[in-house]
């Protein structure tokens, strides 16, 4: 059926934004309005004719409202097939008037457990009769039109303004398949926060939702699409954020502001922190009395990786910090914020683009990250350790002092966020070498120092900053050779998990070079 006009509809919604005007107009076209609890209420306020689900069935709503629409006088309306002759039979036999238009919202079960509500709350906000009626309107759209979202109020108008009250069979089917994907959303947003509550980490079944936020021009490759969708639980980050400028995000900006973002926010807001990031992996990061201070030492780290890439930071952006940035071409800054100087600043800088994120993330918290696998997805909770928790422990002779101790845990800050195999090389607490993602842990090491030698050429330094720098790893080392390495790049602490089978010859070779190494228990993969 090409066109189906609206004669009836059954509006049940927790989102009332909207509502009157758009049953307004519908009562305009001559549309019966059905309605239940308090979005009756809302539409008799309005002075508009409303029968109420409870007239309609013959029982009153009832159990706290948990029984009002599971009845066949609704479910028979949605789900009769148009045209049908014993559907119609059946419909006229049991006094079953066909509903043409369902707009239902469902309760707010993703908000009641953001906002952290008890656990009898969040089960007293998961809707039955909303799904169970979306569905139902769903399957049979050839027939109804369904509506889950306030945001689609206008396009319903619009479709019954251009087909005589009338909407047509691919509006229908786009709405069906929208309303599809709402409930499964839901639903999976319900059987994780069950899994949680349970604490089990590796239910039979896994489901996971998210609404469009973007579609964007493309993924990873040209050939490739890509989208962003927002999870149920978005927290402060580049998916949540403002743009002020620039031109839209690509595929590749998104994943690598995101790394920027999450890295920049392990470091404690009171003091100023910068990272660059580049291809995900960090080119560069510190910490300084300042942001302009922090961000020219990050920026010293690697100069010539830096060009083209991410600026995270974890304040509010001054005008100084946003001269100096604006020196290099630079793809997207992200912030919590940023003064008027500093966006006039960055204005100037028209394909730069501005994101603001009213926040830092939070490092510590919980949740999961998935990734597709051929054939099924990888799932894991979050790497939420923090090096401020662990309890660390001295192996060699000698103790770190203050100063290289707090070197050291900013570095294994750092390594946390480097693609394994990572090596990272620190200095008053700012990188001073970097090496990631290699296949041996002492090439990541070679790597790390030579981008250090390479940087002091650059400033005009005598010998590179990895002399006198602390050296963090994110996994154990395997062999002594990578902590040689690192010993012949002039480090003189050492941070990294420990477990290997043979951490007493990594020791006994840090004790001969004179190093103090201590032990984090924790590692930090990042594939």
């Amino acid at each position: 059926m090409a066109e189906q006009k609206i004669r009836r509809a059954l509006l049940s919604v927790s989102d009332k934004s909207g509502l009157v005007d758009f049953a307004k107009a519908l009562n305009a076209y001559g549309v019966a309005l059905v309605s239940t609890g308090g979005t009756s209420a809302a539409l008799k306020a309005a002075g508009l004719p409303v029968q109420d689900v409870s007239e309609l069935t013959g029982f009153p709503e009832m159990m706290d409202g948990r029984v009002k629409t599971l009845h066949p006088k609704v479910h028979g309306g949605l789900l009769a097939i148009r045209g049908n002759a014993e559907h119609d039979k059946a419909a006229a036999a049991h006094g079953i008037a066909p509903i043409d238009l369902l707009v239902v919202n469902l309760y707010p079960f993703e908000a009641t457990v953001a906002k952290k509500a008890g656990y009898e709350e969040c089960v007293e906000n998961i809707d039955i009769g909303g799904p169970a009626m979306i569905r139902a309107a769903s399957k049979n759209h050839d027939g109804v039109t369904v509506i889950v979202e306030p945001q689609d109020y206008g396009r319903v108008l619009d479709e019954m303004a251009s087909n005589s009250g009338a909407t047509t069979r691919r509006f229908r089917q786009e709405m069906a398949a929208k309303a599809f994907a709402r409930t499964a959303a839901y639903d999976a947003a319900i059987s994780n926060w069950f899994a949680e509550e349970l604490k089990t980490p590796a239910p039979a079944w896994r489901a996971f939702g998210g609404r469009l936020s973007q579609a964007l021009r493309y993924g990873e490759n040209p050939h490739q699409e890509a989208a962003v969708y927002i999870s149920d639980n978005a927290c402060r980050g580049v998916a949540t954020a403002q743009q002020l400028q620039g031109k839209e995000l690509s595929y590749n900006n998104i994943n690598d502001t995101d790394a920027a973002f999450e890295l920049v926010s392990e470091f404690d807001p009171k003091t100023p922190a910068v990272a660059i990031i580049k291809h995900a992996n960090p080119c560069g990061v510190a910490t300084g009395p300042s942001l302009l201070e922090a961000y020219q030492k990050a920026f010293a780290c690697d100069t010539v990786s830096a060009f083209g890439g991410i600026i995270a930071l974890n304040q509010v952006i001054d005008g100084k910090a946003a001269e100096d940035m604006t020196k290099i071409f630079t793809e997207v800054v992200i912030a919590p914020d940023a003064t008027d100087e500093a966006k006039a600043i960055f204005a100037a800088k028209k394909n730069l683009r501005l994101l603001i994120t009213g926040g830092l993330a939070d490092p510590r918290a919980s949740g999961l990250t998935m990734r597709s696998i051929a054939g099924g997805m990888l799932v894991q909770s979050r790497d939420a350790g923090n090096v401020d928790d662990l309890e660390l422990k001295v192996v060699t002779k000698r103790a770190p002092t203050g100063a290289e101790l707090a070197d050291l845990k900013f570095a294994f800050r750092v390594a946390k966020h480097v693609k394994s195999n990572a090596i990272v090389y620190a200095k008053a607490g700012a990188t001073v070498g970097i090496g990631a993602g290699q296949m041996s842990r002492v090439d990541s090491a070679r790597i790390a120092a030579w981008k250090a030698a390479e940087a002091a050429k650059a400033q005009g330094l005598a010998e590179p900053l990895t002399r006198g720098s602390v050296v963090a790893s994110d996994a154990f080392f395997p062999f002594a050779d990578g902590l040689l390495t690192a010993a012949e790049a002039g480090v003189t602490a050492v941070i990294q998990p420990g477990g290997s089978m043979r951490d007493d010859e990594v020791i006994k070779a840090a004790d001969e070079k004179g190093l103090a190494m201590v032990l984090t228990g924790m590692r930090h993969f990042r594939h």
